[in-house]
């Protein structure tokens, strides 16, 4: 599939990022994660997209699940709602803004950042800090 995106254009390989987001799709759900994360390497690593295109894309990705959750708490009365008010124009801000940002910079730092970040995610998941 081919994706056109500020004028340059990308070919995205279906064929692994399909059953690659239907195996995140499952694993998060059945153990409770989001899957976000994992869409991003799913989409730099696997299909080639890059990292300024990744970023918008896989917040677009979550935002349906994020959606649902948001819904889901609201009924069960665990909701902030000044959290959200904050949480949801900057959550839009960023997906305009991001990948703006990350075009700019080099491919590598970006990765890098998001490794990062999916590091301190994972000890904070195990309970690390």
């Amino acid at each position: 599939m081919k994706i056109e995106f500020w004028g340059q254009e990308f070919k995205a390989n279906l064929a692994i990022g399909i059953p690659g987001a239907f195996l995140i799709a499952v694993m998060s759900s059945m153990f409770g994660f989001g899957g976000g994360p994992f869409m991003v390497p799913l989409m730099t690593v696997f299909m080639r997209l890059p990292m300024y295109v990744v970023v918008g894309s896989s917040l677009l990705a979550i935002f349906f699940n994020t959606l649902m959750g948001t819904f889901r708490h609201y009924g069960f009365g665990n909701f902030d709602l000044i959290f959200f008010l904050i949480m949801f124009p900057a959550a839009i801000l960023g997906g305009f803004i991001g990948p703006r940002i990350a075009k700019r910079l080099n491919p590598i730092v970006v990765k890098r950042v998001a490794c990062a970040g999916l590091l301190i995610l994972a000890l904070q998941l195990l309970g690390v800090f």
